[in-house]
């Protein structure tokens, strides 16, 4: 309820969950209705975690899909190639907008956790030669440094059991399944890659598990699919996964519902 702290215990996370204010949010991809969340985390120094919930449809109906992002302030407003996330982000509120319905969780995890500054001294680092994993470890991060668990949190809180999550990133999948939200099937969420991204990309890929296909044809495997496989029905053998680019620029409105129609 607008104004006022409505939330439960989570127990196990020993914490509040608070849902603080939500409102009508036109984009140029439909309107969505947005919440902002808040939670308190208490450990040794008490501190607040803050997300937004991006909304479009009835999300009770079916299997929604679920696009987990953090905020990347060089990418998504300086216009930075060096990652990838600007075009994540855009090919999670197409693919939600093409179907209808499904959310964005949008946390304030810059630069993987370590927030701008450390952020920017890891490309520094990687001006110098080093890889960004190696980066992180030289300013004394671990190589992740989110936590998932608040958009988990927040998932249960919005009353959603089963998600479709585009993603490329096992973590994201780990969590949520360890909070007990059922991840259906994970969507590849993978942006063709630059000169300035690819040596980033390929280091997720080879140094922390990201199901990326680097621009390679049919290197997509296990449970994850292209979003445009999913939506259009495709379990096996894509004809539209020569390339990446399809993931943006592909008409998705003639979707048959994929993977959904068969949970």
């Amino acid at each position: 309820m607008l104004g006022m702290k409505t939330g439960t215990m989570r127990a196990e996370q020993r914490a509040a969950l608070w849902r603080i204010a939500s409102a009508r949010m036109p984009t140029r991809w439909g309107p969505f209705d947005v919440i902002g969340f808040e939670r308190d985390v208490s450990y040794g120094t008490a501190r607040v975690e803050t997300a937004l919930a991006m909304v479009m449809g009835d999300l009770t109906e079916g299997v929604p899909l679920l696009r987990i992002h953090s905020q990347c302030v060089t990418g998504e407003l300086l216009g930075s190639l060096r990652c990838d996330c600007r075009d994540q982000l855009e090919i999670a509120m197409q693919a939600i907008a093409d179907e209808g319905r499904g959310l964005v969780i949008y946390e304030y995890q810059e630069g993987r956790g370590i927030g701008l500054m450390a952020k920017l001294e890891a490309y520094e680092l990687q001006d110098a030669g080093l890889d960004t994993v190696e980066a992180n470890h030289a300013l004394g991060f671990k190589a992740e440094c989110r936590d998932f668990s608040l958009s988990a949190a927040i998932v249960r809180d919005l009353g959603i059991k089963r998600v479709r999550l585009l993603s490329n990133n096992p973590c994201k999948t780990s969590a949520l399944r360890q909070d007990g939200v059922e991840v259906a099937t994970v969507l590849s969420c993978e942006a063709a890659p630059n000169p300035h991204s690819f040596a980033y990309l390929r280091t997720k890929k080879e140094k922390m598990g990201h199901v990326l296909s680097l621009g390679m044809a049919n290197a997509r495997t296990g449970e994850e699919l292209c979003v445009r496989c999913d939506l259009v029905g495709w379990r096996t053998g894509c004809p539209a996964c020569e390339g990446l680019d399809h993931n943006r620029a592909v008409d998705l409105s003639s979707r048959a519902r994929g993977i959904e129609a068969q949970l």
